[in-house]
């Protein structure tokens, strides 16, 4: 992706989250020369991948296949482990109308996705083989605390306010409903690891390669490596 196309994804983004009355941290807002000069003082934010996220999975068409997120909160993997400390974390996301994020499931982490309010979420859904394949068997889910039960590979809407609980093992796509505007998506999870608990079902590029065409507005959280 353009570092170009970047900067003006997070802006209009921004602009969304405003509009809808979401608001995020001061770190989202501060610019490459401020994260130079506070990097000492941010290493939670660093180490455990607050902040903005843009990716295309590798496809080069981000308005077909993309996501944008900004990762709220997020503990340690270790935590888990410990059972102490930050073993949460949050997301709020940017569906586009018919923009998909792949099929892909966690191998560890439980998560709430939820319709904070703004356009509709459709999600596909399949359980797992043993051999990490879609199976053929009904889904049974949890949606707002009441059990729900979809056919193999079916779908369901989340209007305003609806949730949908994903647990480890479940294979979930999802796009914004076409004709209903950008979904305005949140995620409540157990401790997000991008680096060992996706299992996407074909190979993709989580993080996109970025062409520098002008500097960045705003770093993504893939660019704090160059800080440390």
């Amino acid at each position: 992706m353009k570092r170009s196309e970047i900067n003006g994804l997070i802006r209009e983004a921004a602009a969304f989250f405003e509009r809808c009355r979401v608001f995020l941290p001061p770190f989202a807002h501060w610019t490459p020369e401020e994260w130079r000069r506070r990097a000492p003082e941010a290493g939670e934010i660093i180490e455990c991948g607050l902040g903005w996220d843009v990716t295309d999975f590798g496809s080069g068409d981000f308005y077909r296949r993309g996501l944008l997120l900004f990762t709220l909160r997020n503990g340690r993997p270790q935590n888990l482990k410990i059972g102490r400390g930050k073993i949460y974390a949050e997301k709020i996301m940017v569906a586009r109308e018919e923009q998909v994020t792949p099929w892909h499931f966690h191998r560890d982490k439980t998560e709430d996705i939820i319709n904070r309010g703004q356009g509709e979420l459709v999600l596909r859904l399949a359980n797992a083989t043993p051999d990490e394949a879609l199976a053929d068997t009904p889904v049974e889910v949890m949606v707002d605390a009441v059990p729900r039960r979809v056919a193999a590979r079916g779908t369901m809407t989340l209007g305003p306010g609806e949730s949908i609980t994903l647990t480890p093992g479940l294979y979930h796509t999802f796009w914004g409903r076409p004709g209903a505007g950008p979904a305005l998506v949140g995620e409540v999870s157990a401790v997000n690891d991008d680096v060992t608990d996706n299992r996407f079902l074909e190979v993709v590029g989580r993080f996109p390669e970025i062409d520098e065409d002008e500097p960045p507005w705003r770093l993504l959280c893939g660019d704090y490596a160059t800080l440390v």
